[in-house]
């Protein structure tokens, strides 16, 4: 039903446009797709959550993570169910995870680390780890992107060292992890995506 509402939007658009071309009409679609089909996505996931025990935890996620992902980019599934159920194992599985592990300081300090470590080498490599739907082809575009998926990673996981709060650091912490292990090439495979940027160059030095 949303990929009918899009198609018809999309082809509305070109009408009215008609300097939108077949390949910036899929663009188009795809964003539209994500616009629309994140509203009830969103709404399906807090019910979950909420059914879980774990709304306003689960609510804290999605915003904390937010920023970070905008920069560094991850996998999209292809069905709007599979997005749904990968989407609320994420941020619900988040929610739960820092709500009932309990990590004394020194351990907190040796797994940020690792996660650090591990987040620079991802993004220094994929980052921003778009896909060939949407792809980040202007390289000022993607150098600030990279820049701030640096910047973004670290000053989260530095708040996350300096919150009292175990379970909202908790959030942070396994939040960056998990975002991270999004934009991965192993990721990717599962997901059946390919990165837009690597894949626009294969193709042009065809």
């Amino acid at each position: 039903m949303v990929e009918t509402i899009c198609n018809n939007l999309t082809l509305k658009i070109k009408k009215k446009i008609p300097d939108v071309d077949d390949e910036r009409a899929q663009v188009i679609n795809y964003g539209l797709q994500l616009a629309i089909g994140e509203i009830p996505k969103t709404f399906i996931i807090l019910f979950m959550a909420w059914t879980a025990g774990v709304f306003n935890l689960t609510l804290l996620s999605i915003l904390i993570i937010m920023p970070y992902r905008a920069v560094v980019g991850g996998v999209h599934l292809k069905t709007h169910i599979g997005c749904v159920l990968a989407t609320a194992t994420f941020y619900i599985g988040n929610a739960l995870l820092s709500k009932y592990i309990i990590l004394d300081k020194t351990i907190q300090y040796m797994i940020t680390a690792i996660v650090w470590i591990f987040a620079v080498s991802m993004i220094s490599l994929y980052a921003p780890a778009d896909t060939e739907d949407v792809p980040i082809l202007r390289k000022k575009e993607r150098k600030m992107k990279k820049i701030l998926s640096y910047a973004i990673m670290t000053i989260m996981l530095g708040i996350s060292l300096g919150i009292k709060n175990t379970i909202i650091s908790n959030l942070i912490l396994f939040g960056t992890m998990l975002q991270t292990i999004t934009i991965t090439r192993p990721m990717y495979k599962i997901a059946g995506n390919k990165y837009g940027y690597e894949e626009y160059i294969k193709n042009s030095h065809k």
